[in-house]
């Protein structure tokens, strides 16, 4: 996260750089024009045959010169301009871009403001609402307590800086949990169960310690034995679901640990399906 702010803060002060230099440079390119023009006064003078050719060529030179140089200022510019329009089309477009451009732009502006309650009394309304809502990811918690998205970036980078919260990239998103959870609460939030997995768990809930066959699983879910064969394989691995017996073909039940991440998975997945 520290990489990505620091790699913002160098992109966008080399990009303005070169905007403010390519501006100049065509600015004084004008004045010097303009001041030529003004001072100068008409030359005529005749010149011998021999040396006309000669001139002629250093004046082609000179123009060629003045053509590439004349090119580096908009150069500059256009460079400039590119570089900042892909951290906006950036920051539109990623959830996670958009927390990073906020902090290494937004969160010095803010950082030289004068501290008062209210800052603080904002820091505790978003530590108590990531703490009550782990793994809530950046646009969620902006909306959820109505900030703007530069307050919400400060608070949250000063609470990670002093070790309160932690977070993470999730494909598009960052997201966010108090940094008091235990590493398996933490893993959990981090992988939760989605999809047929958790709908298998989610009949594996009711059937108790007695389990439920697999035939009776792929009716429920109207899914192929060989797709079901492979999530119970998976889920078996990682010690969520266990055999109810010996058997062959035996039922399948959820076991005390596959209980804990179901709920917190629910958890997750009502969430997000309320924003």
């Amino acid at each position: 996260m520290m990489e990505g702010v620091r790699a913002v803060r160098i992109l966008s002060v080399l990009a303005v750089a070169s905007i403010l230099a390519g501006t100049w440079m065509i600015s004084s390119d004008s004045d010097e024009s303009i001041g030529a023009n003004e001072g100068g006064e008409p030359f005529f003078a005749v010149e011998s045959d021999s040396s006309e050719d000669g001139q002629l060529e250093q004046s082609r030179d000179e123009d060629n010169d003045g053509g590439e140089g004349s090119e580096l200022p908009s150069r500059l510019i256009i460079g400039g301009a590119g570089a900042l329009g892909s951290l906006l089309i950036g920051s539109m477009m990623l959830e996670f871009v958009k927390v990073t451009v906020l902090i290494a732009l937004v969160s010095p502006m803010l950082a030289g403001m004068k501290r008062n309650r209210e800052d603080m009394l904002t820091r505790g309304r978003i530590l108590g609402y990531v703490e009550a809502n782990a793994g809530i990811h950046f646009s969620a918690l902006r909306d959820g307590l109505g900030l703007a998205n530069g307050v919400t970036s400060y608070h949250l980078h000063t609470l990670e800086s002093t070790g309160q919260v932690i977070s993470w990239r999730d494909g598009k998103l960052r997201r966010y949990a108090v940094s008091t959870l235990s590493i398996e609460e933490v893993g959990r939030i981090k992988n939760p169960i989605v999809g047929t997995r958790l709908a298998i768990l989610e009949v594996l809930a009711d059937s108790g310690s007695v389990g439920v066959p697999g035939t009776e699983i792929r009716e429920r879910l109207k899914i192929s034995r060989q797709l079901l064969s492979h999530h119970l394989s998976e889920l078996r691995n990682v010690d969520v679901v266990e055999a109810a017996s010996n058997n062959r073909r035996p039922n399948w039940r959820i076991s005390d640990k596959g209980m804990d991440i179901l709920v917190a998975s629910r958890e997750i997945s009502t969430k997000e399906a309320v924003r």
